[in-house]
């Protein structure tokens, strides 16, 4: 028999948070036993040395192929499970909190579960998503309005068992049927989008993405830094995601709407939209390790 879970942690630089992490897992996993696997995508921070010294996990030494690279990785070192926990480093287990997720994948249905996400200071975050649309490219999340927030907003939405479009991949529970059915998580994406595809691609194949609140997360976000060039990934990415599922008309108009959506973050002060208009409108100025830049919509 193999353990009930494969967990899969992917670090870069993270030797600030990816401590605690590990830490909180035992109590995390309560009754279920697991593989842990960290891959380490690079780090020049003291990561690899540190994680060399512990004893409660694997860990693979790669170079940086990205998050969704390290997923695959990760997972092929992992000794086989029926479900796949993937973290990030900066987030914090809550007692007990695994159960819940693996009680919810037993729906033959559900191929991923979401739990619940809350901030170091204990508020809910917005961690529900809709499915990319033009009127979402436009920046309204503020509005809450379904047709124009890809974002979940109210209260409400966060208070019980749903099924999602979309979760935030910091922490995911996978079917071991859902990650093979999509032939693991796309690496073209390098950084941002990955999870969205996986979600958006089981669903495609009838496995839905369950949200479990009776499980709880504390996410510190931002560990590994945000700069003007993850910031032209996250924004050139959604694109991509977007022009890989729809044709090729309606992608320009979502390319177009995102273009006057970074624009007028850049008039509100938020420079970083600048690279990004950028790197959406010139090609060449894209971070080469997307490997889009051969077109102005990125495929």
């Amino acid at each position: 028999m193999g353990p009930d879970l494969d967990i899969v942690i992917v670090a870069y630089n993270s030797i600030d948070v990816i401590g605690d992490l590990l830490d909180s897992i035992p109590a995390a996993a309560g009754d279920l036993t697991y593989d842990l696997v960290v891959v380490d995508n690079g780090s020049t921070d003291g990561t690899p040395e540190f994680l060399g010294g512990r004893d409660d996990c694997r860990v693979v030494y790669s170079t940086n192929t990205g998050y969704a690279g390290g997923i695959n990785r990760g997972v092929r070192a992992a000794e086989p499970a029926e479900a796949i926990l993937i973290l990030n480093p900066d987030v914090r287990l809550q007692e007990k909190s695994l159960p819940p997720l693996a009680a919810a994948l037993e729906d033959p249905e559900v191929g991923i579960v979401a739990p619940q996400v809350r901030s170091p200071s204990g508020s809910v975050a917005r961690s529900l998503r809709r499915e990319p649309s033009p009127a979402r490219a436009l920046g309204l999340n503020w509005t809450g309005l379904p047709f124009f927030s890809e974002y979940l907003t109210r209260p409400g939405d966060y208070e019980a068992p749903r099924t999602v479009d979309w979760a935030l991949g910091a922490v995911l529970l996978m079917s071991r049927k859902c990650f093979d059915a999509i032939g693991g998580w796309d690496e073209s994406f390098f950084l941002y989008s990955e999870e969205t595809d996986a979600c958006l691609r089981a669903r495609d194949l009838g496995l839905l993405t369950r949200y479990e609140p009776r499980s709880a997360v504390i996410h510190i976000g931002g560990a590994s830094g945000r700069n003007r060039s993850t910031h032209a990934m996250l924004i050139v990415n959604r694109v991509r995601l977007y022009r890989r599922r729809h044709g090729t008309r309606g992608s320009w108009c979502y390319f177009g709407l995102t273009v006057i959506s970074e624009i007028s973050w850049l008039l509100r002060g938020h420079y970083q939209s600048g690279y990004a208009v950028l790197a959406l409108l010139m090609p060449s100025r894209r971070p080469p390790r997307m490997g889009c830049s051969d077109h102005i919509l990125p495929r």
